[in-house]
């Protein structure tokens, strides 16, 4: 249906096929069985303490204001993170601010964080529970005096709701925001975070997410303070404002993150560096450019516990989960690999 679908969907702005998206699972017309396969249940993980279908999520971005992450689940994913959250209702960027390459099967965008903002969203969830493990990625206001406050703003409201927060300092869009990977600015930021948690009684886990453009001299200080402030894992990575060389499509030029499969072997070797140097001290979730099985299995080899796609449902849509699924297990099988969890970090050891 999805490629009979296809060549009207893209006839539209990207931000109204979205939309549209978003209306039509609200509809909730799809069967959840129309997205299994044969012997899936060797696809079955633990994240953060919590036990999974499978390890593929959808990534945030895409339900920026948890709308729709029941009706997601039922597409087959193992969890989804909703966001990015800001304490504030935001517009974002000005339009246009999403544009597709198709011929480098990639988008480019500099949304900015546009969402309904923190309350709003927070009644949301707390009306409709989730159905899974959600995750909910949060962030500063592009205008904030103080994007700690912010942080911190966020995390407290949501940290009973989530079964995961992402704290998110990787955005391009939003100015001043990757400075956070900086040393002195992410231990003030990640020592107030952890004290918000040694004063809940909730049993929830925080993430950082981490740009792609990131230099090789910080990721130890990275690691060294993720460690110290007890952070419970890391998504790797978000979208690059570089890496535009090799691009094919008219649109390369635009301004705003780029995703999608020019990303993929970016963020594998992210994914590698970080894994050594952790040792599986706590699990990382690859992103960037996973749109097939074949390449789901690449992030997982290279040390992820669990990956996360966006960009790739654009281009095959909502049964790119099943599809996933069935290719991981074909290759599983042809490895000799019994459970998904024995893949993780398996091309490094």
């Amino acid at each position: 249906m999805f490629s009979f679908l296809r060549p009207f969907i893209f006839s539209l702005d990207p931000e109204k096929a979205h939309e549209l998206a978003i209306k039509s699972l609200k509809y909730n017309f799809l069967p959840g069985n129309l997205f299994s396969v044969e012997n899936e249940e060797i696809l079955k993980t633990t994240l953060f303490g919590k036990e999974i279908e499978n390890p593929i999520g959808l990534a945030a971005g895409f339900d920026k204001s948890a709308e729709v992450y029941n009706e997601i689940f039922k597409l087959g994913f193992g969890f989804v993170e909703v966001g990015t959250v800001t304490p504030r209702e935001q517009y974002g960027n000005e339009k246009p601010r999403i544009f597709r390459l198709e011929k480098d099967r990639a988008l480019i965008n500099r949304l900015g964080f546009n969402n309904d903002g923190s309350e709003v969203i927070k009644k949301r969830i707390e009306n409709n529970v989730p159905n899974g493990l959600l995750g909910i990625n949060i962030g500063p206001n592009k205008d904030s005096p103080d994007m700690i406050n912010d942080f911190l703003e966020c995390a407290e409201i949501f940290f009973p709701l989530g079964d995961y927060i992402t704290i998110n300092i990787s955005s391009p869009n939003t100015k001043g925001l990757r400075e956070f990977h900086k040393s002195d600015h992410l231990k003030e930021l990640l020592s107030k975070i952890d004290d918000i948690r040694k004063k809940s009684n909730f049993n929830k886990s925080f993430l950082l997410k981490i740009s792609p453009d990131l230099e090789d001299s910080f990721v130890n200080n990275i690691i060294e303070l993720i460690l110290q402030h007890n952070i419970d894992g890391l998504i790797l990575t978000n979208t690059t404002n570089q890496n535009r060389e090799n691009l094919l499509d008219k649109s390369k030029s635009e301004s705003g993150g780029l995703s999608g499969k020019p990303l993929r072997n970016l963020s594998t070797e992210l994914i590698k560096k970080f894994y050594i140097h952790l040792k599986g001290k706590i699990p990382i979730i690859g992103v960037g450019g996973v749109d097939s099985g074949k390449s789901a299995f690449e992030k997982l080899a290279a040390g992820a516990s669990a990956i996360q796609l966006y960009t790739g449902m654009v281009y095959k849509g909502p049964t790119i989960v099943k599809e996933i699924k069935k290719e991981l297990i074909d290759t599983m099988k042809e490895k000799g690999f019994k459970n998904i969890k024995d893949i993780v970090g398996s091309n490094l050891n």
